[in-house]
């Protein structure tokens, strides 16, 4: 995902986008993604997160092959929805999987694993400039990924849990949702597409902002996506200490101080001096990953207090949260191209 997110403005000039027909491809990736964690659900209820993820991690980074190499923007939206059902899949497996963990283990870790994805994020984005300013393009960078990626899963894969957890709370009888009411269910997505709308516009416009809107070095762009990620991936590793002494409601209070701060900074930096236009625009990305990094641990960790099999109550509260990122980068796109 970081070399994805940080490789777009290569694949925006290389395709000769517009920022209206990128969002279209980011609804699109986003799409498939919601389809295939609806039924990512029911099948990790059914086979295990250890199973689906077996499967769909190499699966999602292979995958990342389509959209390197689409020689059109044609070919790019078919590609883009199958790059989406990967991502979908293995979001949906991969997270079940710290829920059962964090059952285990006995007290807050959720939010340590979103900080080695969201390390994954910054080190792609870090990766991307520094082949970008060695010589290397951004589609060699992808290819190389797409190959080497799905081999990087396998040493993680051997040490999954074995064998889903029984749980005195969930038996056969038991109908799908019982444990987390839908209402609840409900709500809990309602934060969740907040978060991934935010999360969603940082991602996939935070490279594209600093290159279009600032004027940085293309060389320079990637990094406003990088450090994001970077603060994300320090907060979410200290997470779960602050869940445990703050409490869910103040920790998810705090982050959507801390990320409107953020934004706030985003929008006013091309107002600034020229000077520190750029160091304007990192701070507020930086607040911004600060303010969002709790978010989503916070809310499956919620999921998961519930008791019962997780599968299908995770995969709506993922699917609601994924709606966010399914809008909010493509209507930001329309947007863009019908104002500036």
């Amino acid at each position: 995902m970081g070399l994805w997110a940080a490789g777009l403005p290569s694949l925006y000039d290389r395709l000769g986008l517009s920022p209206a027909l990128l969002g279209s491809v980011l609804l699109l990736i986003s799409a498939g993604a919601l389809v295939s964690m609806l039924a990512a659900g029911p099948l990790v209820d059914r086979w295990s997160s250890r199973r689906v993820c077996w499967i769909a991690g190499p699966f999602s980074g292979l995958v990342l092959l389509g959209p390197a190499l689409a020689p059109s923007y044609w070919v790019l939206m078919v590609l883009a929805v199958l790059f989406g059902i990967g991502l979908g899949v293995t979001e949906v497996a991969m997270n079940a999987h710290s829920v059962e963990v964090e059952r285990r283990y006995g007290r807050p870790i959720i939010s340590a694993f979103h900080g080695t994805w969201s390390l994954g994020g910054a080190a792609g984005g870090g990766l991307t400039s520094l082949a970008l300013q060695v010589g290397v393009d951004a589609q060699s960078l992808l290819v190389v990924a797409a190959v080497v990626v799905p081999f990087l899963y396998l040493p993680a894969a051997r040490l999954l849990l074995p064998d889903p957890p029984v749980h005195a709370s969930a038996s056969p009888e038991r109908a799908p949702g019982d444990a987390l009411k839908w209402g609840l269910i409900a709500l809990l997505g309602l934060a969740a597409f907040a978060g991934h709308l935010s999360e969603g516009a940082a991602i996939d416009w935070a490279a594209l902002h600093a290159r279009q809107v600032l004027e940085t070095d293309p060389a320079m762009a990637p990094l406003a996506y990088t450090i994001f990620s970077v603060a994300m991936t320090v907060v979410r590793l200290l997470g779960d200490p602050i869940r445990a002494r703050l409490g869910s409601v103040r920790t998810i209070q705090l982050a959507g101080l801390f990320a409107t701060a953020g934004y706030v900074l985003v929008l006013l930096s091309p107002f600034t001096a020229e000077s520190v236009r750029v160091a304007c625009a990192w701070s507020g990305w930086a607040l911004a990953g600060v303010g969002l990094a709790t978010v989503v641990p916070v809310l499956f960790s919620a999921v998961g207090a519930a008791g019962g099999r997780v599968g299908r109550a995770l995969a709506m509260v993922t699917a609601f949260g994924y709606s966010g990122l399914l809008l909010g980068p493509a209507v930001l796109g329309y947007v863009a191209e019908s104002t500036s």
